[in-house]
C-alpha cells in the first residue's frame, strides 16, 4: 500500500510540476476545466433530457427490458413462446 501512495504521489508532482513550469500551463487547465464544464453541465440541461422521467419503477423496467432485448415485455409476453 505504500508503494502505491509513494507512486501516485510521484505522478502527482509530476503533472503538477510540468504543469507550473509551462508557460500556458495554467490557462491549458481553465481551458480544459471550462470544455468538461460545457460539455457535462450545460449540454446535457438543454439537450439530452432523461428518457425514463416521469415513469414509475414498473413502466421503467419494462422500457429498460423492451430497448435491452428488442421486444415488448408486458402480461401478454410473461412465461410464453410465440411460435
Amino acid at each position: 500500500m505504500k508503494h502505491f501512495k509513494d507512486t501516485m504521489a510521484a505522478v502527482w508532482h509530476f503533472y503538477r510540476d510540468g504543469f507550473r513550469n509551462m508557460t500556458w500551463g495554467r490557462p491549458l487547465i481553465w481551458l480544459i476545466l471550462l470544455k468538461v464544464f460545457i460539455l457535462f453541465a450545460i449540454l446535457r440541461v438543454f439537450f439530452f433530457k432523461p428518457a425514463l422521467s416521469g415513469l414509475d419503477d414498473e413502466e421503467r423496467s419494462r422500457v429498460v427490458c423492451e430497448r435491452i432485448t428488442g421486444t415488448p415485455a408486458g402480461p401478454a409476453s410473461d412465461n410464453t413462446y410465440n411460435l
